[in-house]
């Protein structure tokens, strides 16, 4: 059975780190974790550079990086990000927005409704030059100001994007105040409401629960996960964020579980590490230090010799 990577590292995972990393630092992961088979990603971000400057050579980005093998989707904020990243080249737009206003105006400076407004603008662009958007929906299983977040703040935004012509849409736990059972119940809930409309989990681990929450949500149907090269990342705007679910973690889980990811994990680990050196930082990761399941594998990674 087949389930499907959506790499965020990129975006997600690059905008966290406090220094600026090269451009052509960048696009050389990029081009790694591609031939190891990653086929989307959220490859930059389009967001003013003086709120993240990490951010800012998201054009030089999309200008390197390899094209046709792989779907580029940038997140963008608001309309003047959409018209950035469709001039860019990109072939599919991420649009983020907050289940809670606490949020949001700690993220965007918007309310939830003032950011809906420009949503009908993005869409309307977007189906100008024919490229799908998928909507985020940031904090939906815990604000970091506000707490619990209820299933009708979520179905809500939910409705907005997909009244207004949204592909997809992604569940994030920006937060990581998700358990098992608030994946399940939620999960539940939405594809009842929204049965056929296609739908990413996106886990954060800032409390340690987020392969937990994976598996969970394979058992509950899921089929679409974003992770993150070594573990990076994590939202500027959550005090004391922790990283996305690593990548290569997630697809020796996968595998060894019988699913497909299409995706070459010696490669994968390969551009952990060398992520790694670039960072000059010891990542989260844990796939990366071991190796696979194979002793021979797992020792040339660990570089030991027998």
């Amino acid at each position: 059975m087949k389930v499907h990577i959506r790499e965020v590292a990129p975006r997600d995972g690059f905008q966290s780190w406090p220094d600026f990393i090269p451009t052509d630092r960048k696009i050389e992961i990029i081009r790694m974790m591609i031939e190891a088979g990653i086929t989307e990603m959220e490859t930059t971000s389009f967001v003013s550079p003086r709120a993240i400057p990490q951010m800012r050579d998201a054009s030089e980005v999309m200008a390197g990086v390899p094209r046709n093998v792989c779907i580029h989707s940038p997140l963008v904020p608001n309309l003047k990000g959409a018209q950035l990243a469709l001039d860019s080249g990109a072939d599919k737009l991420v649009v983020v927005i907050s289940t809670t206003d606490a949020h949001n105006l700690a993220n965007v400076r918007r309310t939830v409704e003032e950011s809906l407004i420009d949503l009908k603008a993005i869409f309307e662009l977007a189906r100008e030059r024919k490229k799908p958007v998928m909507g985020a929906m940031a904090v939906a299983f815990g604000c970091p100001y506000q707490g619990d977040v209820t299933d009708d703040q979520v179905y809500r935004l939910a409705d907005a994007y997909i009244s207004g012509g949204a592909a997809s849409v992604i569940l994030a736990d920006t937060t990581g105040m998700a358990t098992p059972p608030r994946i399940v119940k939620l999960l539940e809930g939405f594809t009842k409401r929204f049965p056929t409309i296609p739908y990413s989990l996106h886990l954060h681990n800032n409390r340690g629960t987020a392969m937990a929450n994976l598996y969970a949500a394979l058992e509950a149907g899921a089929r679409t996960f974003d992770s993150a090269l070594g573990g990076i990342g994590g939202c500027p705007n959550v005090p004391l964020a922790a990283g996305n679910l690593p990548t290569e973690d997630v697809v020796f889980m996968l595998e060894d579980m019988g699913y497909d990811t299409g995706v070459d994990l010696m490669k994968l680990i390969a551009a952990a590490r060398h992520l790694e050196s670039i960072l000059g930082k010891t990542l989260p990761g844990q796939v990366m230090k071991s190796g696979p399941r194979d002793p021979k594998l797992a020792a040339a990674v660990c570089g030991i010799t027998h």
